[in-house]
Parts: structure tokens; sequence; C-alpha cells
């Protein structure tokens, strides 16, 4: 059934002629050096766009590490303020375990 398909399909399809010389109709040297061309943009930016990424990356790292010591240094002021808080209290309520030094 299948040759009978493939035989009817050859017969009426027609065979391409050839009407151009193959050596004509090739790229040449301009289109070799077109396309080196391409080439080398498009490797130029796909360095450029990496670079960019990196280096947007190690901004929001440095940011990150920032923000981490910017908040560590508010904790520590808001520990140190509470104490001292505390100990004003304490001597205000006229406690005298607060003047002395604990061991």
């Amino acid at each position: 059934m299948h040759a009978l398909i493939d035989r009817i399909a050859t017969a009426v399809t027609p065979s391409p002629e050839q009407t151009v010389d193959p050596v004509l109709v090739t790229p040449g040297p301009w289109g070799f050096v077109a396309i080196a061309f391409l080439t080398l943009a498009v490797i130029a930016l796909i360095w450029d766009m990496l670079r960019r990424i990196r280096r947007g990356r190690y901004r929001a790292e440095v940011n990150e590490e920032l923000d981490a010591e910017e908040q560590a240094a508010r904790a520590e002021l808001a520990t140190d303020a509470d104490a001292q808080d505390i100990d004003e209290t304490l001597s205000a309520e006229g406690d005298t375990d607060a003047d002395t030094p604990r061991r």
C-alpha cells in the first residue's frame, strides 16, 4: 500500500530543476565577515550582561551585610538603653543593691 502511494506521489509531483548555478549563490567572503561580526557582537553583549548581573549581585550582598550590621547596632543600642533605664529606675526607688557591684 505504501509503495503504491509513493509511486503516485512521485508521478504527480514534478522534480525540481536546477536553474541557478550553486557557486554563484554562496555567501562568499563578505558573508563570512558579516557572520563573524555578528558572532563577536553577540559574545560582547553576553559578556557585558554577565558583568552587569555579577555587579548587581555583589551590590545586593554588600547591602544585605550593611543592613544586618545596622540592625545589630540598633539592637545593641536598644539593650544598652534598656539596661540603663533599669539601673536608673532601681536607683530612683532607693534600692541599695543596684549601686553595689554583683559577683
